[in-house]
């Protein structure tokens, strides 16, 4: 088995952390750099459901999108949740490790991973980084439908290819419109909606749309918004970030477990219909 220190090596060559906007918290959170590590967990969320799977499971790594502390603290005291949880993760010792923004801006990255949960094929980055001469890298991506679908039809091939949550999928737009090239963001995106305008695109899926943002651009240019809960368009990148650490681990034959973690921890648990017509 590995020790830590060359798991997180693997993990911050397949997303560098500076690759990270400036204001992110990536990187180990806690562990031992000298500690074995035989099974890693990854989850987009660092609460004490994905800690309890953790330790259940027997993972020595948790490996998470979200940052357990992306601002500044003072104490890890086990008086607050988090502090609850930096104290079950090191009493069991399992270290945690982030892939945030850096996670984001990798090729293949999370947009990429939601942009084929939802059927699309990738051409490019939305927002391109200027560091990247390959122009591969960047936020968001834009990808073709083949064939083209109304947008009804597609709003209901990204309620299936996502994981279900209690707010499902909501939809603005002609539901008759075709739709055949599409942007799309994991997370939270409403702040690439001028982008997504500035690129043509018939669509763009994202989470976390506000009210007026979205409104503008429903107004602006006819661009369709799909927007799904934040972590399901953030999960898919779960199983690409196992599979690629599985193949850094069958390269150096570390003979290392990877699961990815399935418990909802979107913070949405109910959802109450109302009767609506359009």
């Amino acid at each position: 088995m590995p020790n830590l220190s060359e798991v997180i090596s693997a993990l911050e060559e397949l997303y560098p952390p500076q690759w990270a906007e400036s204001w992110d918290a990536v990187g180990l959170v806690c562990g031992d750099p000298e500690a074995r590590v035989g099974r890693v967990l990854f989850a987009v969320d660092p609460v004490q459901d994905v800690v309890d799977e953790a330790v259940e499971w027997g993972a020595d790594l948790v490996v998470t999108h979200h940052p357990l502390y992306l601002r500044g603290t003072t104490s890890v005291a086990a008086t607050g949740f988090k502090g609850r949880v930096v104290h079950r993760l090191i009493s069991a010792g399992i270290a945690l490790h982030v892939a945030h923004t850096n996670a984001d801006h990798a090729a293949p990255g999370v947009s990429d991973a939601l942009a084929e949960a939802v059927g699309l094929r990738v051409t490019g980055p939305l927002v391109p980084d200027p560091t990247d001469p390959a122009g591969r890298r960047g936020s968001g991506r834009i990808g073709l439908l083949e064939p083209p679908l109304t947008l009804s039809a597609f709003a209901a091939r990204v309620a299936r290819g996502l994981p279900a949550t209690a707010t499902g999928v909501r939809v603005a737009g002609d539901p008759d419109r075709l739709i055949s090239r599409v942007a799309v963001c994991g997370g939270a995106g409403d702040s690439f909606l001028a982008d997504a305008r500035a690129a043509g695109v018939d669509a763009y899926v994202t989470a976390d749309l506000r009210h007026h943002p979205a409104s503008e651009a429903a107004q602006s240019a006819p661009l369709a918004l799909v927007d799904a809960a934040h972590w399901a368009t953030e999960w898919p990148w779960l199983n690409l970030a196992a599979r690629s650490l599985a193949a850094v681990s069958d390269k150096h034959d570390w003979q290392l477990e990877t699961k990815v973690s399935h418990r909802v921890t979107d913070p949405w648990t109910a959802h109450a219909p109302m009767p609506y017509t359009a």
